[in-house]
């Protein structure tokens, strides 16, 4: 497998964007968009990528010289655990490529419409096995009692993020992402996640399909296909803001300020301040930069339908990965300043409030 890659030309949908490569001392990243998508395409990124001629060199923080929105194209957590067995495997320290390295590794394997060329393919495609055995390869790799299997769980993950295992599946409905148990969950996690998106279903909260596979495994629509399957461009707040869910520092009066800046629209910015009402009553703590998800339609953003809903009282320390106010831990107080901030009434907010708040104590009087 030759790694050796200078440059990369960032693809969408055959179309080339424009080209990254390394600066002289291979510490960060140089992008400079093509001169035909500057004449009739998009910015990938308005805050960091701005659709202007030149050359943009990446921060080294937080993304170690990445841009935001090509780090949104790697694997991360399981799957990025499982690509450095793979490399390990062929004598290659994972930890001493590059973000172009990367990034070719992923060619066109990722989520979302950016792909990356050349690709440079670590080992072969492999078969989806049945779920139950997935599930079991998983668990035996991530607690490391076997040092195979971790190609099979790797080529069908399709390099989606979080630190969960997943598939990618496709059946007469669509295709779906199937999550599975980590070795630190309770068994009943699908059913568990399953009923939190029914909660948030209750709560007005906008959700792509859902579904529990065998009664156990959850399953849920992926938002960056269209309806005819074609990939849509998709960035994280994590991308979008620069934010690192390491050492976590966003809180959600950014987080809606930056959906009214991306879609101009107060309904889309209601529902994301509904989705922080939702994980601060409903303790999803779980709430980082990653799990906020924004969709380029043409040239229009749009919020995406929400995911990684569920139960999460641990947190980061015990605190919201996103704090409202400065408050890991938030009020309602809290809460009717952050919609106060990005001029919701404070009426409609307290209705918001108090509508979720319903929902959450009909579920704990079941």
């Amino acid at each position: 497998m030759n790694l050796k890659v200078e440059k990369l030309f960032v693809t969408f949908h055959d179309r080339r964007v424009g080209t990254l490569t390394m600066n002289e001392d291979d510490t960060r990243c140089v992008f400079e968009y093509d001169d035909s998508w500057l004449a009739n395409g998009f910015s990938i990124s308005p805050r960091e990528l701005p659709l202007k001629p030149g050359m943009f060199v990446a921060k080294e923080r937080p993304f170690y010289g990445n841009f935001g929105i090509f780090e949104d194209s790697l694997p991360d957590g399981y799957g990025r655990y499982l690509l450095n067995r793979m490399l390990k495997k062929q004598g290659i320290d994972e930890f001493s490529l590059n973000p172009i390295q990367r990034l070719s590794i992923v060619g066109s394997s990722g989520m979302g419409a950016l792909c990356y060329e050349p690709e440079c393919m670590v080992g072969e495609n492999k078969l989806l096995p049945e779920f139950d055995v997935l599930q079991q390869m998983a668990l035996d790799v991530l607690s490391e009692k076997t040092d195979e299997n971790e190609d099979v769980l790797y080529f069908n993950s399709g390099n989606s993020g979080g630190c969960r295992p997943k598939c990618i599946y496709h059946d007469e409905e669509g295709s779906w992402i199937v999550k599975f148990r980590h070795t630190y969950d309770p068994k009943n996690m699908g059913q568990m996640e399953f009923h939190y998106n029914e909660l948030a279903r209750k709560c007005g909260i906008i959700l792509t399909d859902f579904k529990l596979v065998k009664d156990k495994y959850f399953a849920c629509k992926r938002f960056d296909l269209d309806e005819k399957g074609e990939r849509l461009h998709i960035a994280t707040a994590a991308a979008l803001l620069n934010e690192s869910i390491n050492v976590p520092t966003l809180d959600y009066k950014t987080l809606l300020s930056l959906t009214g800046y991306l879609t101009q629209d107060p309904k889309q910015v209601e529902e994301m301040f509904r989705r922080m009402v939702f994980n601060v009553l409903f303790e999803n703590k779980d709430d980082h930069a990653k799990n906020f998800t924004f969709i380029c339609h043409g040239k229009t953003w749009s919020l995406s339908p929400a995911y990684d809903l569920t139960y999460s009282p641990q947190g980061y320390h015990g605190e919201h990965a996103t704090s409202v106010c400065g408050n890991g831990n938030p009020t309602t107080e809290d809460m009717l300043i952050a919609a106060e901030s990005i001029r919701i009434p404070c009426s409609r907010a307290k209705e918001i409030i108090d509508r979720i708040s319903e929902v959450r104590e009909e579920d704990k009087g079941k």
